[in-house]
């Protein structure tokens, strides 16, 4: 049983993630001209929210790394979460979310 559920969660996450750091491989997605990539990780037996937005701007390639306080039961709930927060700030901020305070 342990091998069937290893062998689903592969498939579904690109070889379940990093082994040394616990972070679960996603497919990215492009939403509104950005790139999403959801990166939730392990953490006390929950899934963390993560994940990195990109854009090209002006040839230049900006990333904004994201972690939020909400856990999730599984990697595929957490991962899901990751690109409607994603989604979410981009919605909000648009090109201002690459903006250095």
């Amino acid at each position: 049983m342990a091998s069937i559920l290893k062998s689903l969660f592969s498939g579904l996450f690109g070889g379940g993630g990093s082994a040394a750091s616990g972070t679960v491989a996603a497919e990215p997605i492009e939403y509104e001209g950005f790139l999403i990539r959801p990166t939730p990780y392990s953490r006390n037996g929950q899934f963390q929210t993560c994940g990195v937005i990109e854009k090209d701007i002006g040839g230049e390639r900006k990333e904004h790394r994201f972690v939020r306080a909400e856990s999730h039961p599984s990697a595929e709930q957490a991962v899901e979460f990751s690109i409607t927060k994603a989604k979410q700030m981009i919605d909000q901020q648009g090109d201002r979310i690459f903006r250095e305070d």
